[in-house]
């Protein structure tokens, strides 16, 4: 199976010669502390046989300029190192943004909160690999050769030595860690989307979960899943544990070696006392080379697991960049014309489970198409498939168009800023036009600022009704050729609902654009030229799919269909 990093990676847009400079600066680092020991050892070897002064000078110097260039290389390292990985944060967050925006990635089945979480801490994850998993190892490597060969001049046996006890730290640590993390990555990013995703449920729909009577099991639900991932955290900590006790018995061990090995050779003649002293304490720094190596096996865990979950964001489940076989593909168009061919429509792709099936549709540029049936029964559903959101279960759908939600998000910026979400050069001319079609011209009116007037986060000092034709309005600024509208009626009384609809079907008309809209209202939809009544009337099967019970214009079905004259009458019979 190829490594989801390495499936992600071009995805971060890594400039190497960055990362070449981060570790030469991080080598420089552990060069000058290993070089601080090594003098430090020596001068103080040597001024306890009491020397001129002028012999030690050197040495002094040596201190003082090791000690510095630590510090100043450490932070310039610092700087070039997150200079890569906020780089590739960055590259990495817009890279998955658009591939959502064109419809490339499954995002609809996810919970706001799992979806968070994944561009998110996910992101920041993989974007980590580069600086606290590969230019940590990539530095070990070098400045780890180099100590080995500046003891091994002196004493080759004791080079050895400190080669066998780098590699019990560098290889066999690291290997351990990455091993008893594995589980622990995989609990700790599923319980951090699951407490993302639980914590979102509960900031917005709090009042709605307590009249429910269900806002203390979803408290209790996220306690769970916060205990879920402080066991993880807990674990992690536990296997970092283990890994310190690695690397302080292999630097011990070290030091033990290289001590028997010199003071025989120093009492023989073969080694100076002062190069001795270097023999002996240059290993306690030397090992500041592998000291970041099990957390770099950890963070290479996690960043791996980190890929796997933004892999499954942005492909099918199996991590593949192509529909798997059996899957229809939906071809985008930008005529306006959208044409279903028997699609089955349900969560979860070509595997998951169908919700409405056997849909055949033919909306043609300027032509308005209604879907009537009862709540649930997946009017919502099947929109998204025909948006391409949603890969089809069965069948084939060519062209797609912009899904404009019930719930979509108002944004914590002023009301023109809104509506360029849509199109970013759209002037105040057509956005009080737009705002005006959709019955909002009085309200703008009435905003102290205008256009200029900053809304609450989410829409929150905005009714239901005005948050709905806000977003139908930034719609009908969008470039798309087919509009499908997820209950225009919502939140809005009898009279400004139908004049909504009946607005968007003239805008369809005048200027060619189609709509499909989903709607329980039914009184307007004498305005659309066909509509399809869906439901599972006529099997008993259960569970089965909705599938389309009837088709025609709205006069078509008041006349044939009992149920939908019924429901149509509803609708007039007084409160």
């Amino acid at each position: 199976m190829t490594d989801p990093l390495r499936q992600l990676l071009p995805l971060l847009e890594i400039r190497w010669s960055r990362v070449a400079r981060a570790v030469a600066l991080g080598t420089l680092t552990l060069v000058c502390a290993i070089g601080l020991a090594a003098a430090a050892a020596w001068l103080v070897a040597r001024a306890s046989q009491m020397p001129p002064v002028l012999v030690l000078s050197v040495a002094t110097v040596g201190v003082r300029a090791f000690g510095t260039g630590r510090a100043f290389f450490r932070y310039l390292e610092r700087l070039a190192s997150h200079d890569v990985a906020l780089r590739g944060m960055a590259a990495l967050r817009a890279n998955l943004y658009e591939r959502i925006a064109r419809g490339g990635a499954d995002v609809v089945a996810l919970r706001r909160g799992d979806l968070l979480a994944r561009v998110g801490s996910d992101v920041d994850d993989v974007g980590d690999v580069v600086v606290r998993a590969m230019i940590p190892a990539a530095v070990a490597v070098v400045a780890g050769l180099g100590s080995v060969l500046l003891v091994g001049v002196f004493l080759p046996a004791a080079g050895l030595v400190l080669l066998a006890c780098l590699l019990l730290t560098g290889v066999v640590s690291p290997w351990l860690a990455s091993r008893a993390s594995a589980s622990v990555e995989l609990r700790g990013a599923a319980a951090r989307g699951e407490v993302a995703a639980r914590t979102l449920e509960l900031l917005e729909d709090g009042q709605q979960l307590r009249v429910g009577g269900l806002l203390a099991d979803r408290r209790a639900g996220l306690r769970a899943a916060e205990a879920r991932l402080a066991a993880a955290t807990d674990d992690g900590a536990r296997v970092a544990g283990v890994s310190a006790g690695i690397e302080a018995g292999a630097q011990t061990l070290a030091v033990l070696g290289c001590l028997l090995l010199g003071v025989p050779a120093a009492l023989a003649g073969d080694l100076a006392a002062t190069e001795l002293a270097v023999v002996v304490l240059t290993p306690l720094a030397v090992f500041e080379v592998t000291a970041a190596l099990p957390a770099a096996a950890v963070q290479l865990r996690r960043s791996r697991a980190a890929a796997r979950r933004l892999l499954e964001l942005l492909s099918p489940a199996d991590g593949a960049s192509a529909p798997a076989p059996e899957a229809r593909p939906v071809r985008p168009g930008t005529s306006g014309h959208l044409v279903l061919t028997g699609v089955g429509a349900g969560w979860g792709g070509p595997a998951g489970a169908t919700v409405v099936s056997g849909v055949d549709l033919d909306v043609r540029p300027g032509s308005v198409v209604a879907l009537a049936g009862a709540s649930g029964v997946g009017k919502t559903t099947l929109l998204l498939t025909a948006a391409g959101l949603l890969a089809p279960t069965a069948g084939e759908v060519d062209g797609h168009g912009l899904f404009v939600a019930e719930d979509g998000h108002v944004f914590g910026t002023t009301v023109l800023e809104n509506l360029r979400v849509a199109r970013a050069d759209v002037d105040e001319a057509e956005a009080c036009d737009a705002l005006a079609a959709v019955g909002l011209g009085d309200w703008l009116d009435g905003l102290p600022d205008g256009l200029a007037t900053v809304l609450g986060t989410g829409g929150s000092d905005v009714s239901g009704g005005e948050r709905r034709r806000l977003l139908v309005a930034r719609a009908l600024l969008a470039p798309h050729r087919v509009l499908l509208v997820d209950e225009p009626a919502e939140h809005l009384d009898a009279r400004t609902a139908d004049a909504l609809v009946e607005t968007l079907a003239t805008i369809a008309r005048t200027t060619g654009r189609s709509v499909v809209l989903a709607s329980h209202r039914l009184a307007p939809l004498g305005t659309a030229d066909e509509v399809l009544l869906l439901g599972h009337h006529g099997t008993n099967e259960t569970g089965a799919p909705a599938h389309v019970l009837a088709r025609g214009t709205h006069a078509d079905l008041l006349r044939d269909v009992p149920d939908y004259r019924w429901a149509a009458g509803q609708e007039l019979a007084p409160a």
